[in-house]
């Protein structure tokens, strides 16, 4: 089932976004294939794991480094999340791998990227996301706040390496080679910036924070606290549904006539925050749900699967009694399968092996 049936892909097993990389891959049909240390495994549910299949080996022993080196003649692609050089010196970097299979897609995700000045250097998502401006413009006036790690790590680095790496993969069906897929986190965060560069050019978008329409300055584009101290969040940019809020919650035209004024907004503000505190969260979702306001609730984690909408799509699915998001997107010929659980480490060496024709 799914799309990327057939295509065998080795992950060498990280933390972060390789392991979302792979998981999907895995949900759209690929077989995944996890290279992990023998000490290796977590104890606790790691949803990235789902849908693939786990070996152990230890790289240093020459007899090990062998297998893997027979499996990627085997494989479509292989991908790693180590620091520049690693896989070097452990005897299987690109030059090497490549020699022993030509239309290897070698996929390379990294922070920082493979060269640079800061290619060798540590980093979490905060630096990734920092170093392009998209920290600067996230947060309050007072300070910048990191957007948990779904910037840098898994918009800019997983859904970048995928992109990439079926790139690479369509490309080397008709040219019959394989190439290396550079994917640094501070290249995908800067393209999702792209945006940003533009409206700075047309002098529509300030360095301070909370001054803007989409950062949380304008009043049609918040979060607001209810009655019962939870939130809603209003998206009304166009003016159609700018008005169609004006007629809902029935706002004073006097006062919210001027949309895009951000002399008025601080009072825009406050004035929005003093109607949506009159109801509950769920009386405001009664009036303004499902309309062209452009409303939604907002909604903590362990909510977000009981929403209507989700319910009716499927959006989340229980595997191994652990309630998680489901394969995505959807495909109307090749749907993907329900996810098999996440492995235990080694779990499945002796089967992969002999399946792939190595022993």
């Amino acid at each position: 089932m799914g799309p990327l049936q057939g295509l065998k892909i080795i992950e060498m097993a990280g933390l972060g976004p390789g392991p979302l990389a792979g998981m999907m891959l895995a949900d759209m049909g690929a077989e995944v294939v996890m290279v992990e240390r023998k000490t290796g495994g977590l104890p606790t549910p790691d949803v990235h794991r789902r849908g693939k299949r786990s070996i152990t080996l230890d790289l240093k022993q020459p007899a090990d480094l062998e297998l893997l080196l027979k499996l990627l003649e085997k494989a479509d692609a292989l991908f790693e999340g180590f620091r520049p050089g690693v896989m070097e010196r452990l005897g299987a970097g690109p030059e090497v791998c490549l020699q022993r299979n030509p239309r290897l897609v070698y996929g390379r995700i990294t922070g920082w990227g493979q060269h640079g000045p800061l290619a060798r250097a540590a980093g979490h998502d905060i630096n990734y996301i920092a170093l392009t401006g998209a920290l600067h413009a996230i947060g309050t006036r007072e300070k910048p706040l990191p957007p948990l790690n779904l910037l840098g790590d898994y918009g800019g680095g997983a859904m970048l390496l995928l992109c990439g790496m079926l790139a690479a993969l369509l490309e080397a069906q008709k040219s019959g080679k394989g190439q290396v897929v550079d994917a640094a986190m501070t290249d995908g965060t800067a393209l999702l910036m792209s945006l940003f560069h533009a409206l700075q050019a047309m002098g529509l978008w300030q360095a301070r924070r909370e001054s803007n329409f989409l950062d949380g300055g304008a009043h049609f584009y918040n979060t607001y606290q209810t009655k019962d101290g939870k939130f809603i969040a209003i998206g009304a940019i166009e003016p159609q549904f700018y008005a169609l809020l004006l007629q809902k919650a029935q706002l004073d035209p006097q006062l919210f006539g001027v949309q895009h004024d951000p002399r008025k907004w601080p009072e825009q503000k406050a004035a929005l925050q003093a109607v949506f505190s009159q109801k509950t969260r769920d009386e405001w979702c009664a009036l303004l749900e499902g309309t062209d306001v452009c409303f939604a609730p907002v909604l903590e984690l362990q909510e977000a699967p009981q929403h209507p909408h989700h319910a009716a799509r499927n959006t989340y699915v229980e595997v191994d009694g652990m309630l998680q998001p489901a394969p995505a997107p959807r495909f109307s010929r090749t749907p993907c399968d329900r996810p098999a659980p996440a492995p235990k480490a080694g779990s499945h060496t002796q089967q992969v092996l002999h399946d792939w024709g190595i022993m």
